[in-house]
């Protein structure tokens, strides 16, 4: 289980980063700084993060209109992914690099509320659809608690 990739530290580090992030935009299409703020945003955080997140991280760098348009680009190159939460929120996550979509399962922690992209886990969706159906896109979400609030859980019951 892998949580959304944190950016290194340092200002070496940190030119590694924007220099990467330049070169997976510049794949796809014109680098704009409002691009590069956005991703290297998702590519730093933790765990997936909502717009209304996002927006507080960026304030007064990128203007709300901008936000979702930059998140919708990255979307459709396949630089992000977004995910449906059960309280109807979208989070976005850094993605691969395939627009048809990634193909992995996700982890809510409903203790944290955090998300995690589970890259080792592939789903294996319905292998036998009703003839004359194809599947263009499935998403897997398994919800319980965290490794981290597994262990604040246990360290809680045992005092």
């Amino acid at each position: 289980m892998k949580a959304h990739r944190p950016g290194p530290a340092g200002l070496a580090g940190q030119k590694d980063e924007a220099a990467q992030v330049a070169r997976l935009i510049a794949r796809h299409g014109r680098v704009t700084q409002a691009r590069m703020r956005v991703l290297a945003a998702l590519r730093a955080a933790p765990s997936a993060l909502s717009h209304q997140e996002l927006e507080q991280q960026l304030e007064q760098q990128i203007d709300r209109v901008t936000l979702y348009r930059v998140l919708e680009w990255l979307l459709e190159k396949g630089l992000a992914h977004r995910l449906a939460g059960v309280d109807r929120v979208w989070r976005f996550s850094a993605g691969g690099q395939a627009p048809a979509g990634h193909e992995h399962a996700h982890f809510h922690c409903h203790a944290c509320g955090r998300w995690y992209c589970l890259d080792g886990l592939h789903p294996v969706y319905a292998l036998s659809l009703p003839q004359g159906f194809r599947l263009e896109q499935a998403e897997l979400t398994l919800r319980g608690l965290c490794a981290g609030c597994t262990t604040g859980a246990s360290v809680d019951r045992a005092a």
